[in-house]
């Protein structure tokens, strides 16, 4: 038997499945199958309704009484918060987490007057940033390097397997940042990280030493918080903006990677040679509005989906 929740302007297989996050599976039958927090989620979309199972402990993540970061954090509050939430318990874990409490129709009002990210986003409508776990998103970006989706999602399997608490049989939590700073170099370096495993290794060091509170990020301005971030090895702006934006509710953070930057230079400098990354920055920052991650989520996967037609 499972439950349901009335959605609109959502789309469950673009959201899952566009490369924010990488513990989801689709299965037979529609459902999509993952881990948050000590849960194991099991999602479908009928139309306008998502279902939804829970199996596990109660859930660490996503907090259900979270709130929004005020200006003085470093971007706009949230003008949406609240609306479609549950009244606590899981039904609010889901919908703060899969971004149901926030208007599509609002987010898209903020984009400039841009013929093909407005057509980029009624292409891709219902696709949402998802609030995720800090720690885990690091994780995730940090094995993201010059790898794809499928090897990210083998990473972060095995590193749960190996060093994740049991939930059931076949699923695992993802592991602490005090699990992965015990862990060897060779530990990590057979979950396929590669030369990232010095990186995470070190990283996950400084945050268990305290050097670094990723929760406490959200609670500073942009800046500063990206500045935080880049401290740590393996962390460049990209992976810290993405660590911003899908964990930290900065929703202006943009990040570039080699689909965006090479988006960019095609859409908004066409016939300039020489563009820069630090005026590729600045166009982003004042380009896109308060949501410019957004923009960035449509741009991205619109980019992606084209190449593959190609």
């Amino acid at each position: 038997m499972s439950n349901t929740i009335n959605v609109s302007d959502f789309s469950l297989a673009l959201t899952l499945e566009c490369g924010q996050a990488f513990r989801w599976q689709r299965h037979a039958g529609g459902w999509f199958v993952g881990v948050v927090g000590k849960q194991v989620w099991r999602l479908r979309q009928m139309d306008s309704s998502l279902q939804w199972r829970v199996e596990g402990h109660a859930p660490s993540w996503p907090p259900v009484a979270i709130t929004s970061r005020s200006t003085r954090a470093g971007t706009l509050p949230s003008p949406f918060r609240g609306e479609g939430r549950g009244e606590g318990g899981v039904p609010s874990a889901v919908t703060h987490y899969l971004a149901l409490d926030v208007s599509l129709p609002k987010i898209f009002a903020t984009f400039p007057s841009d013929p093909l990210l407005h057509q980029a986003a009624r292409e891709h409508r219902g696709l949402r940033v998802i609030r995720q776990e800090p720690w885990e998103c690091l994780t995730s970006f940090i094995a993201s390097s010059s790898k794809q989706i499928v090897q990210i999602r083998q990473i972060v399997h095995l590193l749960a397997q190996r060093f994740g608490e049991p939930i059931d049989a076949e699923h695992h939590a993802f592991p602490t940042v005090s699990a992965i700073a015990r862990a060897s170099h060779q530990q990590l370096w057979d979950c396929k990280l590669g030369f990232r495993a010095k990186n995470l290794l070190a990283a996950a060091r400084m945050i268990d030493s305290g050097q670094l509170d990723l929760h406490a990020l959200r609670s500073m301005e942009y800046d500063r918080a990206l500045e935080e971030l880049i401290k740590l090895p393996g962390v460049g702006e990209k992976i810290a903006n993405c660590v911003l934006l899908f964990a930290c509710g900065f929703n202006h953070a943009f990040p570039i990677d080699v689909w965006i930057e090479r988006a960019l230079r095609r859409i908004y400098f066409p016939g300039k040679k020489r563009v820069t990354a630090r005026e590729l920055r600045q166009f982003t920052r004042s380009h896109f509005g308060p949501y410019a991650g957004w923009a960035q989520q449509y741009l991205f996967f619109n980019e992606r989906s084209q190449r593959r037609r190609i």
